[in-house]
C-alpha cells in the first residue's frame, strides 16, 4: 500500500512540476528572446550566437525558476489531493506526515542537488560565457551595427557616433563623431562620408571618413583648431577578448570561499543559501497546501507566493545588508533560513497537534 501511494504523490507532484517549471521558463525566455533578437537585429550580436546566449540565459533563469516551481508544485498537487478528499482518505489509512514527506523526497533530492550545481557552478560560468559572447560581438562590430539616425558610442574610447543613412555596403552617410582625445580635449569630426577599414594591428581598427572638417579644441575656450579633409583616418581599439577582474556574480567559488571581502561573503552565502531555501521550501509546502475538502484548489496559492516573495526578499536585503557592513557575515544570511525553518517545524507542529502533546 505504501509504495502504492507513495509512487502516486511522487507522480502527481513530478508532473505537476515539470509543467510549471516550463511554463515560468518559457515565460522568462521570451523577454529574453525578444531583447536577443533586438540586438541581433542592431548588429550587436551575432545571428549564430542567438541561441547561445538564449540557452545560457536558461541556465541562469533555472537558479531562481525550479525553487519556485518545486514550493508551487507541491502546493497544487497536494493543495488537488486535499480538494478532491483523496489525502484524508490517506490519512485515514495512517498515512502522516511522514508518508507524504518520503516519495516527496525522490524529487527534493535531485532537484536541490542540481539547484547546488547550477547556483555554485553553473550559473556563474553561463554569466562568464555571455560575456564572452559580447565582447566577440563589440569586436567585430562595424558601421552596420549603428542604427541610422541615433547616436552609437563605439569602441572602448567611448566615441560617439551619428550616420544620417547607412548603405547596404558598410559606408555611413552624414556623418557625426565626437571623442575625448586628451585632458579636456574634445575633437567633433563632420564629414560626408564613413567606412570601417582593418589595420595591420589586429586590435586596431580605422575608421575612415571622407570630405568632411575636424573642430578639436577645448570647451569653454577659444583654443580650437579646425582642419578641412579629403580623408581622415581615426584608429580606435577593439574591446579586449581577455576577461577583466571578475565581479561577485561570475566568480569561482572556491575563490569567493577564500576571500574576504563582504561581497565576496555575500555571493558565497547567496550560492550557498539557493539550495538550502529548494528544500525549505519544498517542506514548507506540505503545510500549506493542507485545506478543507471541495474547497478551491489555488485558494492557498496565493498565501504560497506571499511566503515565497518574502523569504526571497529576506535573503536579498541580508545579502545587502552584509555587503554594506550592516550585520556581521558569521550572522549573514544564515538568519533567513533560520526563521523559515523555524516557521516551517512550527506549522508541522500545530497542524499535528505537536503543542498539544508538548503542554501535556
Amino acid at each position: 500500500m505504501k509504495s502504492i501511494l507513495d509512487r502516486y504523490i511522487f507522480r502527481e507532484v513530478a508532473i505537476t512540476w515539470l509543467g510549471v517549471t516550463m511554463v515560468l521558463l518559457l515565460i522568462l525566455l521570451t523577454q529574453q528572446f525578444a531583447r536577443v533578437l533586438g540586438d541581433v537585429a542592431k548588429g550587436r550580436l551575432p545571428k549564430n550566437a542567438a541561441f547561445e546566449v538564449i540557452g545560457l540565459s536558461a541556465a541562469q533563469y533555472l537558479t531562481i525558476v525550479v525553487p519556485i516551481s518545486l514550493f508551487l508544485a507541491i502546493m497544487l498537487a497536494l493543495g488537488r489531493l486535499y480538494r478532491d478528499s483523496e489525502m484524508p482518505a490517506m490519512m485515514a489509512c495512517r498515512v502522516g506526515p511522514g508518508g507524504i514527506y518520503r516519495p516527496l523526497l525522490w524529487l527534493i533530492v535531485p532537484l536541490s542537488l542540481g539547484v547546488a550545481w547550477l547556483s555554485i557552478e553553473g550559473a556563474p560560468q553561463a554569466l562568464v560565457a555571455i560575456d564572452r559572447v559580447g565582447a566577440e560581438a563589440r569586436r567585430h562590430a562595424d558601421l552596420a551595427s549603428i542604427e541610422p539616425g541615433k547616436f552609437t558610442v563605439l569602441g572602448p574610447d567611448q566615441a560617439v557616433v551619428y550616420g544620417e543613412r547607412v548603405t547596404p555596403d558598410g559606408l555611413m552617410e552624414k556623418v557625426f563623431m565626437q571623442r575625448l582625445i586628451g585632458d579636456g580635449v574634445i575633437e567633433v569630426v563632420i564629414a560626408e562620408l564613413g567606412e570601417m577599414v582593418e589595420s595591420d594591428d589586429p586590435n586596431v581598427r580605422m575608421l575612415v571618413l571622407h570630405n568632411g572638417r575636424r573642430y578639436e579644441g577645448v570647451p569653454g575656450t577659444l583654443q580650437f583648431r579646425v582642419v578641412e579633409f579629403v580623408e581622415h583616418g581615426i584608429p580606435y581599439r577593439l574591446p579586449s577578448l581577455e576577461p577583466p577582474d571578475p565581479r561577485p556574480r561570475a566568480m569561482k567559488f572556491l575563490d569567493l570561499m577564500r576571500s574576504s571581502e563582504l561581497e565576496h561573503v555575500a555571493e558565497f552565502q547567496w550560492r550557498i543559501g539557493i539550495p538550502l531555501s529548494t528544500v525549505i521550501l519544498a517542506f514548507l509546502a506540505v503545510p500549506l497546501s493542507r485545506s478543507q475538502p471541495r474547497s478551491g484548489r489555488y485558494g492557498r496559492i496565493a498565501i504560497g507566493l506571499l511566503v515565497f516573495i518574502i523569504y526571497l526578499n529576506m535573503m536579498s536585503a541580508a545579502k545587502a545588508w552584509i555587503e554594506q557592513a550592516t550585520i556581521s557575515p558569521a550572522f549573514g544570511i544564515w538568519w533567513v533560513h533560520g526563521v523559515m525553518l523555524l516557521f516551517t517545524l512550527g506549522l508541522l507542529g500545530v497542524q499535528n497537534g505537536m503543542h498539544k502533546r508538548l503542554w501535556r
